[in-house]
Order: structure tokens, then C-alpha cells, then sequence
């Protein structure tokens, strides 16, 4: 596939949408290197979909701009749909054909030579695990056999960039890291994923950078370490040894932090802490005391942490 910009993926700049009275987009702008995974974070109404439709030139924005493999998504959209695959939060397929035969059709929609098409599918349904369902109606199929083959039929023409709208929905928690298995395999041969989800740890473990987007509008962008340091301070988990300390190493936090100490359990303390000053301090007085730890990690806050932290900080507007 041509991409003729090989700086950016694809880019959207200043996006806006309307539906009435109601502002989906307020101003979006988004974008993604060649080969890497933009993760698209945000509440449900936020925005998310909207985006992703004007990106797969489903809706034109009412203002802004927006390319894909260097193609306009309005006045070039018939380059742009030879260059993506979209699997939307809704199955899009057609219920009385089989899994095969689902796959089939569109390779040859897609001018892909009849043989070529059949072995496209059989490819996708093998990769997908849905190989034993091939020659079942998928009016048969389960709700996450579904979303499985919907996931292959946004890969039957092998697209350089691949929109993901909510992909895990549905998926059980083995099908889901099976799915991010297939994401990283895609990056791998050098697609680019935009991927919108509502499981924190998925944009985590996929997203070479994230956008959050609240309102209609990005509220924030970065790497996922970027974004956790963006709210402050780190976490300290200390595990006394010897249980008979725990009330002894919980003073010690308290008094160089200056902060409240979580007890975890019974024996575990969790405590935040403003920089690495403090952690020094803290291993010496834990030696002074003759207090044995089993465990002491530094933390940076968890993705969820920032999630609503930003979106809790964040104007309050019209929401789509």
C-alpha cells in the first residue's frame, strides 16, 4: 500500500462535527507515525467514534482537516479506503453467509482474484481462531466469534492503517490478549493502529502514545510513562518482612512523606511520594530501625490514575 506521507500516517487538525445542537468535535487534533499505535482514550460520548468515522471517510467534519497516507479523507476518499481497515464498536456482517464466505465476499469486493480471496480467508480465520466456524452461518456465531470475525474482516486487504474502535468488547479476557497479539503482529509487518478503548490496561500495553479526549476535545497527549508522570509524584509499596514492624515502618512513612499511609493489607503500606529524596530517607531509616523488608518498589500512578484524574480536571461542555 502507498503511503504517501511517510512522516505521519495519517493526521487530523482542528477537527469539527456537529449532530444539531450537539458538538461532538470541538477542535480535534490528532496523529500517528508510520508503524506505531495511537491509543484514543476518553468517556463514553466523548468523542472517540466520531473521530474515528471522519478518519474512515464515513462523515465529513464540519471544520478542520484531516489525511490519511497523505490522502484528504473528503476530496481523496477513495484512496484513503484503499489504504484503511475499519472494525467499528457494531459488527458489519452479513448473517446468512458463513465465516468463510463473509471473508470471501469482500476480498473480491476489494478486487482481490477469487483464489487470492479464499486464501485470505482461510488465513484470517485460522489467525483469528475461527477456522472449526468456517462453514457455519454467522447467524450461529456467539457474540465474541462475531467480533472476531469482524476484527479479520478489517484485515482482508492487508491496509496500512487500521482504525480499532473499542476491538475488545465482547472479547473474553484469553480472546483479548489473542487480539493484542494480533495488534503488535500487525505493527509488526508495518500497519498503523488507531485504537479506541475503554480497558485502560489495553491502551497501556498497545499504545506507543495516547490521546484523551473529553468533550470533543483532546485533553491531553503523550506517552503512556509521559501521561502518568504528567499528574505528579510516584507510590511507594513497602512489605515489611516480619509482620510485628508494620506499624513501625508505616511511622517511618508518614514522617518523611508528610503523607497518609494506605494500609494494603496486613502487610502491606502504600504511601505517595513528591521525588526520590524521600526514598532515600526512607531506606535509612528502615536500616536504622532494623526493619526487613520483603519488598520495596517505586511506582509511577497506574493509566486508570491518570484517566480520571484528567478527565475529573477537565471543562465542562457539551458531550456527543
Amino acid at each position: 500500500m502507498n503511503i504517501r506521507n511517510m512522516t505521519e500516517a495519517f493526521r487530523a487538525e482542528g477537527l469539527v462535527k456537529k449532530f444539531g445542537s450537539t458538538t461532538a468535535l470541538d477542535g480535534v487534533d490528532l496523529s500517528a507515525p508510520p508503524g506505531t499505535v495511537l491509543g484514543v482514550l476518553g468517556p463514553n460520548g466523548a468523542g472517540k467514534s466520531t473521530a474515528i468515522r471522519v478518519l474512515s471517510t464515513l462523515i465529513s467534519p464540519d471544520a478542520g482537516s484531516a489525511h490519511v497516507g497523505g490522502f484528504d479523507v473528503v476530496r481523496e476518499a477513495a484512496e484513503v479506503r484503499r489504504l484503511i481497515g475499519l472494525a467499528g464498536q457494531y459488527a458489519t456482517l452479513d448473517e446468512e453467509l458463513t465465516g468463510h464466505g463473509n471473508l470471501t465476499l469482500l476480498g473480491r469486493l476489494l478486487d482481490l482474484p477469487a483464489s487470492t480471496a479464499k486464501t485470505r480467508a482461510d488465513e484470517l480465520l485460522e489467525r483469528f481462531g475461527l477456522t472449526n466456524a468456517a462453514s457455519r452461518a454467522v447467524s450461529t456465531y456467539s457474540g465474541g466469534m462475531r467480533r472476531r470475525l469482524d476484527l479479520a474482516a478489517s484485515l482482508v486487504g492487508n491496509p496500512a492503517v487500521i482504525f480499532l474502535d473499542e476491538p475488545s468488547v465482547g472479547l473474553d479476557p484469553g480472546k483479548r490478549a489473542d487480539l493484542w497479539d494480533i495488534i503488535r503482529s500487525m505493527v509488526r509487518d508495518g500497519a498503523t493502529v488507531l485504537l479506541t478503548t475503554q480497558y485502560l490496561e489495553e491502551a497501556d500495553a498497545l499504545a506507543d502514545a495516547i490521546s484523551v479526549i473529553d468533550h470533543g476535545q483532546v485533553i491531553a497527549h503523550g506517552s503512556p510513562a509521559e501521561l502518568k508522570r504528567r499528574i505528579g509524584g510516584q507510590t511507594v509499596r513497602v512489605h515489611p518482612a516480619e509482620p510485628r514492624t508494620l506499624d513501625g515502618a508505616a511511622s517511618i512513612l508518614e514522617q518523611v512523606t508528610h503523607a497518609p499511609v494506605e494500609r494494603v493489607s496486613s502487610h502491606e503500606l502504600r504511601v505517595r511520594v513528591a521525588d526520590d529524596r524521600s526514598v532515600m530517607e526512607m531506606t535509612r531509616r528502615f536500616a536504622e530501625e532494623n526493619i526487613t523488608l520483603n519488598e520495596f518498589s517505586l511506582q509511577l500512578p497506574s493509566l486508570d490514575e491518570v484517566f480520571h484524574s484528567l478527565t475529573e480536571d477537565a471543562p465542562q461542555g457539551a458531550r456527543s
